[in-house]
């Protein structure tokens, strides 16, 4: 595919679903900046991605911490590097019940998941209503729409998503932009060792995973179509259909089910 000359950002995008979105930009001649805190997985990334032909940029930044998101725009900004499409993907959970958590921890999940991604859309956005031309992709999760027993913050911060992405998508209906929500369930990624996960029913449930490219795929192509939101997997867009005539209450019992222990199921 012939260099576009175009710029997508993508953060986080050193593995899973990132990464796979970071291949389809390049496979299609997207130049990219890809954001994230490891040095070194960047440029294993970076080297990779450059095998398409195009340019890759790669910028060290840490956005639990709000200020880096900031920074991460000044710093593209000060390239002279135009971002055309923005992916915030860079997200993180904690797992257990909520009384027996981290709320450090979990204050800085809620910078990740919604201060940063707000900071960055809201930079990347004036400028593309400057041109007049852009396109957003947010990682919600079908957690947006479920209560989550176990992973209560998190899907807290996916529920933020998902409303902020709708809310902005109806403020942009007059323009040339368009803003997506990419909705996966329960993902083949590094997610759950992160989030301490792994012991739970949702992970240890064999083939309940999805995988990343698929997910990506379905993402990259609600993106491109310009498409308000799009859950992502037969199985999941069933889940969806039946908690939305389920009681909240209900949906949280059956939520806790799928992701409690797997030796408190038993």
């Amino acid at each position: 595919m012939e260099n576009s000359g175009k710029y997508a950002l993508v953060t986080g995008a050193t593995s899973g679903i990132g990464l796979e979105l970071a291949k389809l930009f390049a496979k299609d001649g997207y130049n990219l900046v890809i954001a994230a805190r490891d040095n070194e997985e960047l440029e294993i990334t970076a080297n990779v991605l450059r095998t398409e032909g195009v340019e890759v940029v790669t910028i060290v930044k840490d956005l639990f911490d709000r200020e880096e998101a900031f920074s991460l725009y000044a710093e593209i900004k000060q390239q002279g590097i135009e971002i055309e499409i923005l992916v915030n993907n860079a997200g993180q959970g904690v797992y257990g019940k909520f009384e027996q958590t981290d709320i450090d921890r979990e204050l800085m999940i809620i910078d990740l998941n919604v201060a940063s991604l707000v900071i960055l859309t809201k930079c990347f956005l004036q400028d593309m209503i400057d041109r007049n031309s852009g396109k957003i992709l947010n990682l919600a999760s079908v957690a947006s729409k479920l209560p989550g027993p176990w992973q209560s913050v998190y899907h807290g911060t996916k529920a933020f998503v998902l409303s902020f992405t709708e809310a902005v998508r109806e403020e942009l209906k007059d323009t040339d932009i368009t803003i997506t929500a990419l909705m996966p369930g329960a993902t083949d990624t590094d997610f759950f060792a992160k989030a301490d996960m792994l012991e739970s029913k949702a992970v240890q449930d064999e083939g309940a995973l999805s995988d990343p490219a698929d997910v990506a795929k379905d993402g990259y192509d609600a993106l491109m179509a310009g498409k308000d939101k799009v859950v992502s997997g037969f199985k999941n867009k069933l889940q969806m259909a039946i908690s939305a005539v389920t009681p909240d209450s209900m949906v949280a019992h059956q939520m806790n089910e799928q992701q409690k222990p797997i030796e408190l199921g038993e």
